[in-house]
């Protein structure tokens, strides 16, 4: 009987591997080179902490299970709540600000679709203990970095900006009250998936009073920050979130990269945790979820138990990315399988196993090499090494051998040269 994976999860066979860690090697490298460290946790944590953060109803959306003391466990859907209980653990003695990063794998408990999985990896970026619009800024500039080594452009993705804090302002200014807000968000957040006609009926469904409907379309309408004060009033507050957005737009052009980034206050992000600036990555064709999404949640490791300090982060997983990648036909070009350096081959059936005596010897010098278990036809050999992505083929003959000499060809232009033994070795020592 054949077992099938799981519904939801991926196999990885070697090219798939190759662009797992093509994607995640990526993510390291830009992190290390933005300043971040890499942390990580346990796979699965006390239920509790989740639902700390998303309510009761998150048990049905993760894989939960009881240990054998009868404790409730859950496998990580996200790694932000581990983050805030690993910073309160030691928030005396980790220097300030905590700049890290981690890639972990998470498990979500939901209906598989394009590009969402109930198995999958995530990059996480996180700046803790900065109240400084620049870290905002930086965690922003940090996920362009990575999307523009990838090779995606402008033309390709935009970063779409808001605040929360913004929103917050301009949904009591036109009255809705306080204690509503957290259940608008999410509501909020749906409207990329919906019709204009679709979202409009849901507002009216939630919010009965047209005159309020209106200026929340009116508001979710402007493209530019400066046009907030000819739709809404708004207070203190309100003006406070405004200039916040303009000092993280001033900060991206001073770091280069404005043509990626616009102000768009549709994006909501569903959490109710976000409390200031927020943040998306789409397509431009705009037929994809979310690339990643971020933003300030100064709250949370307050909530977790800790003393209030300001945060903010970004959250990219690979299912979305990957798709993209593959579509602008990124992923053939960059992700490939590793370059093996040498393949030994023999030419004839030689019983001397100078094939694997001179794999390990290759191996012993930090080089990559492998021989065929099957000796034969010299064609199978090279095309096996061939298969195997090596850069180099080293042939072994009987006549070669009488001369201590050995063919080297390069299997990319096809040109090969006959060296001695001793050169061979004393030129890969030098």
């Amino acid at each position: 009987m054949k077992i099938p994976p799981v519904k939801g999860t991926r196999d990885f066979y070697p090219s798939e591997m190759a662009v797992r860690n093509w994607i995640i090697d990526g993510w390291k490298r830009v992190s290390v080179r933005n300043g971040f460290e890499e942390y990580d946790g346990p796979i699965f944590e006390y239920l509790k902490m989740f639902q700390i953060k998303s309510g009761d109803e998150i048990v049905e959306q993760l894989f939960s299970l009881q240990d054998r003391g009868g404790r409730d466990l859950a496998l990580r859907p996200e790694i932000t709540p581990t983050l805030a209980r690993m910073v309160n653990q030691r928030i005396n003695s980790l220097p300030k600000p905590i700049k890290w990063f981690s890639v972990p794998r998470l498990f979500r408990a939901e209906r598989p679709q394009k590009g969402r999985l109930r198995e999958f990896f995530q990059w996480n970026i996180d700046i803790i203990g900065v109240d400084d619009t620049r870290a905002d800024a930086e965690v922003i500039f940090t996920t362009i970095d990575y999307l523009r080594e990838v090779g995606l452009t402008n033309k390709d993705i935009k970063v779409k900006i808001s605040s929360r804090k913004l929103l917050a302002a301009v949904l009591r200014s036109i009255g809705i009250d306080s204690e509503k807000l957290e259940l608008l968000y999410p509501l909020l957040d749906k409207k990329s998936k919906l019709s204009e006609d679709a979202f409009k009926a849901l507002l009216e469904e939630n919010i009965r009073d047209q005159g309020k409907v209106k200026k929340i379309i009116d508001f979710m309408a402007i493209d530019n920050v400066n046009r907030i004060a000819e739709v809404v009033n708004i207070n203190s507050i309100g003006e406070n979130a405004v200039e916040e957005l303009n000092e993280v737009f001033v900060a991206l052009d001073v770091m280069k990269v404005p043509d990626y980034c616009v102000f768009d206050p549709n994006v909501v992000r569903g959490l109710a945790y976000y409390t200031g600036i927020v943040f998306e990555v789409h397509d431009i064709a705009g037929d994809l979820r979310a690339i990643c999404g971020g933003g300030r949640y100064d709250n949370l490791l307050r909530d977790f138990g800790g003393t209030s300090m300001p945060a903010t982060g970004m959250g990219m997983g690979d299912c979305v990315l990957e798709i993209l990648l593959q579509e602008k036909d990124l992923l053939r070009k960059k992700a490939t399988v590793p370059r093996l350096d040498y393949f030994v081959a023999c030419a004839e059936n030689l019983s001397t196993h100078i094939d694997m005596r001179l794999v390990a010897q290759l191996r012993s010098l930090g080089y990559s090499a492998n021989f065929s278990y099957k000796t034969g036809k010299l064609g199978r050999q090279l095309k096996e090494a061939d298969n195997q992505n090596a850069k180099k083929c080293i042939i072994i003959g009987v006549e070669e051998l009488k001369d201590n000499k050995l063919i080297v060809k390069d299997m990319a232009t096809g040109e090969q040269e006959l060296v001695s033994y001793d050169e061979f070795w004393s030129r890969l020592k030098a």
